[in-house]
């Protein structure tokens, strides 16, 4: 599973309407509504900051949530909207999906890199530049891969890495169709300064002559 789920907290709320959804908001609440997986839609309220903090994290419409209501069971879900207030920009009431074993969702999933100790480029003095610290994919909520495994064990100075060829679980693809990079090995800039003096006095020469 993709690291730890966090929970999100909320409460079951009694009443419907424009009146309730009014109070929760009085109250310091965000009213949600929880549909989807073959159960009955349940109308809930959200803390107002905690709700706001979970938005300013970043990404919150691509973060799996494991879903604690009193009184009912936990329940994994993810946004599929969240209103917002037309001058203040302040969430004004939020969509939850839950979500079947087989659901197909999109999710960032970090990426770790092995094998830098023995890499040729590394060990030449070369300087791994990570592109792409976590990879959004296509995974099916039940089969959510904690982490992607990227073996540089086998870079140079210069080399590329592409998500082509990195081995991802099966079932999971990019949400992106294009090669894009993962990562490379540069060279230190110590060798970059001294390449670059190197051409410098090569184009003195070659002007002088």
């Amino acid at each position: 599973m993709a690291g730890e789920i966090p929970d999100l907290h909320a409460q079951e709320r009694t009443g419907t309407g424009k009146g309730a959804a009014r109070q929760a908001r009085r109250d310091g609440l965000v009213p949600g509504i929880v549909f989807g997986g073959d159960a009955d839609p349940l109308p809930i309220n959200i803390p107002f900051n905690a709700l706001l903090k979970r938005l300013k994290a970043g990404r919150f419409k691509s973060t799996l949530f494991n879903l604690k209501v009193d009184g009912h069971e936990d329940v994994r879900v993810i946004c599929r909207d969240v209103q917002r207030h037309v001058v203040k920009d302040l969430p004004t009431h939020v969509d939850f999906m839950r979500l079947r074993r087989t659901t197909k969702i999109n999710l960032y999933i970090p990426v770790e890199f092995v094998g830098e100790e023995t890499a040729p480029g590394i060990k030449r003095g070369g300087v791994l530049t990570v592109v792409r610290p976590e990879i959004e994919l296509v995974v099916t909520a039940g089969d959510i891969p904690e982490k992607i495994e990227v073996d540089v064990s086998g870079m140079a100075i210069g080399d590329t890495l592409t998500i082509s060829q990195v081995a991802l679980p099966e079932g999971a693809k990019p949400t992106i169709d294009r090669d894009f990079v993962i990562c490379n090995v540069s060279a230190p800039s110590g060798l970059v300064s001294a390449e670059n003096e190197a051409e410098g006095e090569e184009e003195e020469v070659a002007a002088e002559e």
